[in-house]
């Protein structure tokens, strides 16, 4: 059985790079299970995709569609056409998508057109947010899946109240983890360690991206100001996406505590994670990476499509409001941050129970 795993964006690499080891495995006790790794090339330059590849072990992609930058319509149409000659070429008997991204909805529907049976690694998962583009990408790929593979019991749930029959929800835990404990061993410390003399858990990790973080600069600085004022002496270590750094003028940012960087592989800011005393984000992922490694974590959105980082992890949602950051921030100095556990299956072994299923429907 031929499967297209698709790529395209910095999120997708460490959830299917496990996948792609699970059905090595497989192949290697003499399964005729076969892949074919689509990167539509939605994340291009070297830091969002190709140091992930190297670092994760996932093959040279057997097709790289390289849509480049463009408006999500642009990149939606570009993914789909690109991929249709894909599919035109040689037909898969599976599509396997991963996350919420353009690159997950343009092929899942491009797939589904052309008879091809999807299914969607970490299906369910719902925002109720539609500003977000991903809450759009999540529904419409869900709308036409034939099998989901679900991180949590939220998203069996959602599926169920969806009217998803219960045959087709296959609850397997998370592949991002997978990645994560799969990796521990080879985490590499940055040179940005060394250069401000970083100590275990006493430096704080920043990640920015959304546009409702990002996009008003005024806001944006506000945000800078309540971690660093806040943060008193403390370092913020914060690597800039591509999108915030538009918004910013870094010779601007007088805190003598801020440490603004490029953005860094992934074995390299998974050991900044591991040894912060906290991470401030509006990433998804890196709440579920914060809560199986016990690291406080700081939502700066008004909701999330990953409840059980918050009701059974370390995270908490401190929505959009820069004034919120202060009271969180005077909650972990003083040492008053809550505990949390690890959810159910997030255990390292969810590609394996994936592509179990995917042998019994072969």
């Amino acid at each position: 059985m031929l499967i297209d795993l698709v790529a395209g964006a910095r999120p997708n690499f460490m959830k299917i790079a496990p996948i792609i080891k699970a059905i090595k495995k497989e192949q290697d006790a003499g399964s005729r299970l076969s892949f074919r790794l689509v990167h539509t090339g939605q994340h291009y330059d070297k830091k969002m995709s190709g140091d992930f590849f190297e670092q994760l072990n996932i093959p040279t992609p057997d097709v790289n569609l390289g849509v480049g930058s463009g408006s999500q319509a642009e990149q939606t149409a570009k993914i789909m056409t690109g991929y249709e000659k894909v599919l035109d070429e040689k037909k898969p008997e599976v599509c396997l998508v991963v996350g919420d991204v353009t690159s997950t909805m343009a092929c899942a529907i491009t797939a589904k057109k052309s008879g091809v049976l999807v299914v969607h690694v970490e299906g369910g998962i719902r925002s109720g947010d539609w500003r977000m583009p991903e809450e759009v990408n999540r529904v419409v790929t869900d709308s036409i899946t034939d099998y989901f593979y679900t991180t949590s019991k939220y998203a069996n749930e959602n599926l169920k109240n969806q009217g998803v029959p219960r045959e087709k929800i296959v609850y397997v835990g998370n592949t991002m983890i997978d990645s994560l404990l799969g990796n521990l061993d080879r985490l590499v410390q940055p040179g940005i360690w060394n250069k401000v003399s970083l100590e275990e858990r006493k430096f704080i990790l920043m990640t920015l991206h959304r546009p409702s973080n990002v996009d008003d600069g005024k806001n944006l600085l506000e945000i800078i100001r309540e971690v660093c004022s806040s943060a008193s002496n403390v370092p913020v270590i914060f690597p800039i996406h591509p999108r915030t750094r538009k918004m910013l003028d870094l010779d601007a940012l007088k805190y003598n505590n801020l440490h603004a960087i490029e953005p860094m592989g992934y074995l390299e800011f998974i050991f900044l994670l591991k040894n912060c005393m906290a991470i401030i984000t509006d990433s998804g992922g890196i709440t579920e990476e914060a809560t199986v490694l016990g690291v406080p974590c700081m939502t700066l959105r008004d909701s999330t499509e990953r409840p059980e980082t918050i009701e059974e992890g370390t995270n908490e949602l401190l929505g959009t409001d820069p004034k919120a950051l202060k009271p969180a921030l005077e909650r972990l100095m003083n040492g008053n941050w809550k505990k949390g556990g690890i959810p159910y299956l997030w255990d390292g072994k969810t590609s394996g129970r994936i592509v179990e299923h995917l042998l019994s429907i072969a």
